[in-house]
């Protein structure tokens, strides 16, 4: 199995909270730690990418289209 690179874990982050996700769940799902998770939240909102709401982080339209040109991108790549 490949390692994962940041856009491969921004991108989990950002498919998990697309319906709305606790920091917990984020972790779990992503398969990683509440330390790792905080620079990852961090920088994607920072990035507009998500948005924190009373504990809740929600993938914004902005993230949103981040994960539609990352899966057209793995997609692409994953064809050669």
């Amino acid at each position: 199995m490949m390692k994962r690179n940041d856009l491969d874990i921004c991108g989990e982050v950002l498919k998990v909270a697309r319906g709305g996700a606790k920091k917990t769940r984020i972790v779990y799902q992503a398969n990683l730690n509440f330390k790792i998770v905080e620079k990852y939240l961090t920088r994607l909102e920072t990035g507009d990418l998500l948005r924190e709401e009373g504990g809740i982080y929600v993938t914004t339209s902005r993230g949103s289209r981040f994960l539609e040109q990352y899966s057209l991108l793995i997609n692409s790549v994953s064809l050669v």
